[in-house]
């Protein structure tokens, strides 16, 4: 009889393995809350995403723990707040590794419940220890974090080096040419924008004036390595193709994956291929968005070609809010009157309004989830200990993360009742739908034109009544604000009050 039971429990457990979905976790970067059609925009088309958003959980109040990536990516990865970590701010492409390889993390417990893991596409978390060396194998490399394979770049696209790091080595490096980088000072005799004009194609216009590669200026200085030196046109198909080639191999294999799609767009510089050039009348930003959904659309379309679609839970992001002139002159700006890219919210990239870290966020799990719109407020943060929970993991106790996964199938509509957000080490918080920012010193707005979210004193905001954040509620309100404010030095306790003036 016992032996039976032990069958039968065994049984058990193997159709529960079985039924456990592939995950792929999408991420763009820069991407707005207004930018995809699903939200209601009409200048530029998001049909794939769109699908995602429609035949899912469509998610009106989804947010990154941060208005920036590296804090943001880390929020994600880790499940904990990023301003809790010191260093975790946007980090040049030279930059350690900012997770410890001993940290819990959404991959590594995608790897003890028995799935290969893969990254593929944009990184911006730092690799190696310390100063790197790009001419052998850099350890370690994002694959310390918890994952079986990875092809990504170092750190986002206006930056040096420009090569991609597979498993840990510059794919295509040629040894007799290695590569040197430094975001301090340029190596002797190599050309920038500022010395040699004569070889920018894309003209910058802040902040993205060193090495030149492909025509293009960017942020800090690179010697060396020309043959692995990618092609910024073709970036978008070299990437798709990576993933093509790993869902084809895990295919093949009965032992469920976990994919991290990092897409590099809409981030400058934003270069698409001739096929999407000219496509949209946005310029280049809204061309970049509509090849991004491109890719998202061939990959739905890979899915469905192998069999997977309906064991395939597929979760759809962005990093941050969207930023138009983020360093280069490529029409962005002037598209302002014809495109919101904040949907009608307030700031953006860098700021502490609700566009720095309010973004699309769907989640699609075909004929296991029935599509559904929630207004309620959720974090990506919380993705660790739902899925945590959907693959029978257990997540320490100690992590910011928040176990929703009935929300994130769509079973139920609720959310979170706080959180606190951040931007550039700057905090704010959201309590259901109230908007607190402390009083912050410092410019108005950066030079990406940017609201950054620095105010004299505390601003209160409804925004369920004030999405755009207009009016300011605190003198109308001010039991509420007390009662805000209380609530944020608490969840903010192990933060130095000193950054803000109260």
């Amino acid at each position: 009889m016992k032996h039976t039971l032990l069958l039968a429990s065994l049984s058990t457990l193997s159709v529960a393995a079985q039924q456990r979905p592939n995950v792929i976790l999408i991420v763009a970067d820069d991407l707005g809350y207004g930018d995809v059609s699903a939200y209601g925009q009409t200048t530029v088309q998001t049909p794939a995403i769109d699908r995602l958003a429609h035949g899912g959980v469509c998610f009106t109040d989804g947010h990154a723990t941060s208005a920036t990536s590296t804090p943001s990516r880390y929020g994600l990865f880790t499940g904990m707040y990023p301003w809790k970590k010191e260093g975790t701010h946007i980090l040049p492409g030279d930059a350690p590794l900012l997770i410890s390889p001993e940290q819990f993390t959404m991959p590594r417990m995608f790897q003890q419940a028995g799935y290969h893991t893969a990254a593929i596409g944009k990184w911006h978390l730092g690799m190696g220890y310390g100063k790197i060396d790009w001419n052998h194998r850099i350890k370690p490399a994002a694959n310390a974090i918890g994952f079986d394979y990875t092809c990504v770049i170092a750190a986002t696209v206006d930056r040096v080096p420009t090569v991609y790091v597979e498993d840990g080595l510059v794919e295509g490096l040629d040894p007799d040419d290695p590569i040197e980088v430094s975001y301090e000072q340029n190596f002797e005799g190599e050309p920038t924008a500022l010395t040699n004009p004569e070889m920018v194609k894309m003209q910058w216009s802040h902040g993205h004036n060193n090495s030149v590669v492909n025509g293009i200026p960017r942020i800090g200085f690179m010697k060396g390595g020309r043959a692995a030196r990618w092609k910024d046109d073709e970036m978008a198909e070299y990437l798709l193709n990576k993933v093509f080639r790993y869902i084809d191999q895990r295919t093949a294999s009965e032992q469920p994956f976990f994919l991290y799609y990092g897409l590099h767009q809409p981030h400058v510089p934003r270069t698409p291929d001739t096929r999407f050039a000219g496509r949209t009348p946005l310029g280049p930003r809204g061309d970049v968005i509509a090849e991004m959904d491109w890719c998202v659309g061939q990959l739905l379309q890979k899915l469905e070609e192998n069999g997977l679609m309906e064991h395939t839970l597929i979760i759809f992001s962005s990093d941050n809010g969207p930023v138009l002139d983020d360093g280069y002159v490529d029409g962005a700006r002037e598209s302002a009157p014809l495109h919101d890219p904040r949907g009608g919210l307030r700031g953006g990239k860098y700021s502490l309004y609700d566009a720095g870290t309010r973004v699309p966020f769907f989640i699609y799990w075909q004929g296991h989830i029935h599509p559904v719109v929630n207004h309620e407020l959720v974090s990506q943060q919380d993705l660790v200990a739902s899925l945590g929970k959907l693959i029978g993991q257990q997540v320490p106790d100690s992590l910011d993360s928040r176990e929703m996964l009935d929300t994130f199938l769509g079973k139920r509509k609720s959310g979170r009742h706080d959180m606190v957000v951040e931007a550039q080490g700057r905090l704010a918080f959201r309590s259901g739908r109230y908007a607190l920012i402390p009083p912050y010193k410092g410019p108005q707005r950066n030079e990406t034109d940017n609201e950054l979210g620095n105010v004299d004193n505390w601003t209160l905001y409804d925004l369920q009544a004030d999405p755009s954040q207009a009016t300011d509620i605190t003198a109308t309100h001010p039991r509420l604000l007390r009662k805000l404010i209380r609530q944020f030095k608490q969840a903010t306790k192990i933060c130095d009050f000193a950054v803000y003036k109260h």
